[in-house]
């Protein structure tokens, strides 16, 4: 809920009706600053477009590369080299968007993969083009995803007046997109080919470019420090990361969520439910979860508790459900609503990190900060994906999933346990 401020004016007293300096003092309602303002529609507007290019990649590599006979296992390069480079170089970014600015980083990412895109669309559209072209185009896009990602998080704060709501609004947003992605990307390979899913692909970041140029972002407040060298400034990141327990302790347990929830659970739904019920059904569960995230990021627009990350942990709790429902072989339509469910908790619990970290953290370190949030989780999600098929050959994916429940009720418990996350206020 958004509080009104009431300021107090004196007004000009020009009206006999007015018999006292008492009767001049009007309470006049004072209103927050908009949500949409210009820089934050312009901000929106590129981040819907660079989600919904995002999630057209997956289908258009697949398409392409199976359509021209390559083996499955290309796929899982291609999309393994860009995670890759997302991973190694995203920690530079984060120094880069700091010392650059943000938004100068975020137009060079854009302008970087806008040709990369291009050429994928132009050689899928005329042929099959060789492997080693598609696995470097696709490194280039990984290395512009990560000087692109560092300089959302401090962004935000930046344009927004209100800093949960932005977060919230964009989750929505970014919900659906990761929903309409997949499903334009194949219509547009049913209608023509792999080529015009890269096409649209790289028109989404020349929207996402264009949306930048046109923002007028706030200077950052000075530092207070002269800049050092490269090495000396990721140190430094590492010893602002190091210095916040709140922060340090949530990417810890994260890393273990990461590793033993989060990574094998993504191979391991896509195989057992298209093992026992069809791509089809897994699809739309996939749909139904993106639903739940859309609803998650809506609650996080009403409810504003006093400690966000208690909140979102206690929310997490909605993702074990899901991994229950899923180790026990349920029927498809409660293995939908437990999608839903876990998709409406995972995105609340993002609101709430997202805006504790853009609050908390100062702004001349943000983008570092989120960098090294980013790298640590998705390295160990990789991991986890890694592993995920080995373990499962051994014990059985159910059981995995049914230990990846129990695992993320104890993550929940961690996070509640510890001190600074369970107390961490929140900020405006």
């Amino acid at each position: 809920m958004v509080q009104t401020t009431w300021w107090y004016h004196w007004l000009s007293v020009t009206d006999n009706t007015y018999k006292s300096e008492a009767d001049a003092l009007i309470p006049v309602p004072l209103a927050p600053p908009a949500l949409w303002n210009r820089e934050f529609r312009l901000f929106f507007t590129a981040r819907a477009a660079a989600v919904l290019g995002e999630g057209m990649v997956p289908v258009a590599f697949a398409a392409g590369l199976l359509g021209a006979g390559r083996p499955g296992s290309s796929v899982g390069y291609a999309l393994g080299l860009w995670t890759a480079a997302f991973a190694v170089f995203v920690l530079f970014g984060g120094v880069l968007a700091d010392r650059f600015t943000a938004r100068r980083m975020m137009i060079t990412a854009d302008l970087l993969r806008l040709p990369g895109a291009a050429l994928l669309a132009v050689a899928f559209a005329v042929g099959s083009p060789p492997l080693w072209a598609v696995y470097s185009l696709s490194v280039v896009a990984g290395v512009g995803a990560a000087l692109f990602q560092p300089g959302v998080a401090s962004t935000i704060p930046r344009i927004a007046p209100d800093v949960q709501r932005a977060n919230a609004v964009l989750r929505v947003v970014e919900a659906l997109m990761t929903m309409a992605g997949p499903a334009l990307a194949g219509l547009l390979v049913a209608a023509w080919n792999a080529g015009a899913a890269f096409a649209a692909n790289a028109a989404t970041f020349a929207v996402s470019a264009v949306c930048f140029l046109l923002m007028r972002i706030p200077a950052a407040p000075p530092g207070g420090r002269e800049r050092g060298s490269f090495g000396s400034e990721l140190a430094l990141g590492w010893r602002e990361f190091r210095s916040r327990s709140w922060l340090w302790g949530v990417i810890s347990i994260w890393t273990v969520y990461g590793l033993t929830v989060a990574g094998p659970m993504v191979p391991l739904t896509a195989s057992l439910v298209t093992g026992a019920h069809g791509s089809a059904v897994y699809g739309t569960l996939m749909a139904v979860n993106g639903a739940g995230s859309a609803l998650g990021g809506l609650l996080a627009l009403r409810i504003r508790p006093r400690r966000p990350l208690a909140s979102g942990a206690v929310a997490l709790l909605g993702l074990p459900v899901n991994l229950v429902l899923l180790g026990l072989g349920a029927p498809v339509p409660v293995l939908a609503a437990g999608q839903f469910v876990a998709g409406t908790a995972f995105a609340y619990w993002l609101v709430m990190w997202s805006t504790s970290v853009q609050t908390h953290v100062p702004q001349e370190a943000l983008n570092r900060m989120h960098a090294y949030d980013v790298a640590g989780s998705l390295l160990m999600m990789g991991v986890g994906r890694a592993l995920s098929g080995p373990v499962a050959g051994l014990v059985g994916t159910e059981a995995v999933l049914l230990t990846g429940a129990g695992i993320a009720v104890l993550v929940v418990a961690a996070l509640l346990a510890v001190r600074p996350i369970r107390n961490l206020p929140r900020v405006g």
